[in-house]
């Protein structure tokens, strides 16, 4: 079950520039989320995807019990580098290797939309969450809030056809999809904000460094190859590029806060 080892293998392939670049580009989500926990040092926390390890570090600086898990062995490698005291291990989100009832907190950011079937990932979150648990998801705003939708679209034109359903970066931002699947999943929701989020890269080349560690990116290069993904990627960007060089996104992350009953 789940999309571990295909997931794992997208999201790794540049996995130093994610940690360096791109993982950075959600640090207003991460804040929203460490002001709105009350951590005590007997807390413990699970990040679902947690990539390089950035919100799990900050999470840990703030003296909770973080436990971090993803698809992808080269993240994880970069995630220790970032703080070898987190426990960080490789796993599938829709089949966690924890006991009930094992944190307080699951957090879950830009993960949850790239599971096989997101209800199961939400599923399995719950069942480690303690009683009372907060279960927080981020995932993107909607389409026009976002401006990177539109180099995501280029990206998405140069990706293999895929099937119905799946998974991809606004999977779950239209339609209040996110909110309605963590209803059936038997949670209730007690926040719900757009963060948000500025894209700030010192010049055209860092740009397009971070923006393809993604795993999108890298199925894209896959099946299109890398110079034409290079050279309709960079002509994306081009209307963000400032006079001084610098390539500027104003995107919103949607953070939905849940509570186990």
């Amino acid at each position: 079950m789940g999309s571990n080892k295909i997931q794992g293998e997208l999201w790794g392939e540049n996995a130093e520039d994610w940690a360096l670049i791109q993982e950075a580009t959600g640090y207003s989500g991460y804040e929203h989320v460490l002001k709105f926990l009350k951590t005590s040092s007997t807390d413990k926390l699970l990040e679902v995807g947690c990539g390089s390890g950035l919100f799990s570090n900050l999470a840990f600086l703030k003296g909770m019990h973080v436990t971090g898990i993803d698809a992808s062995p080269l993240l994880i490698n970069q995630a220790k580098k970032r703080n070898a005291a987190v426990n960080f291990l490789i796993g599938e989100m829709e089949e966690l290797p924890f006991a009930d009832k094992t944190f307080d907190v699951v957090c879950a950011f830009n993960s949850i939309q790239y599971a096989e079937c997101s209800k199961n990932a939400i599923l399995e979150c719950k069942r480690v969450l303690k009683e009372r648990g907060k279960l927080i998801i981020m995932i993107w705003g909607n389409k026009e809030d976002c401006e990177v939708a539109s180099f995501l679209k280029v990206v998405g034109s140069l990706l293999p056809p895929q099937p119905k359903g799946a998974g991809g970066p606004f999977a779950l931002s239209e339609n209040e999809l996110l909110e309605t699947t963590i209803k059936d999943c038997g949670l209730k929701i007690i926040n719900n904000t757009d963060v948000s989020s500025i894209w700030d890269y010192p010049n055209a080349d860092t740009a397009l460094k971070g923006l393809l560690s993604a795993g999108t990116a890298t199925k894209a290069i896959q099946y299109s190859g890398f110079a034409t993904v290079y050279k309709e990627s960079s002509n994306a960007i081009k209307p963000h590029i400032q006079k001084n060089g610098r390539v500027i996104y104003k995107n919103k992350f949607r953070v939905v806060i849940s509570e186990k009953l």
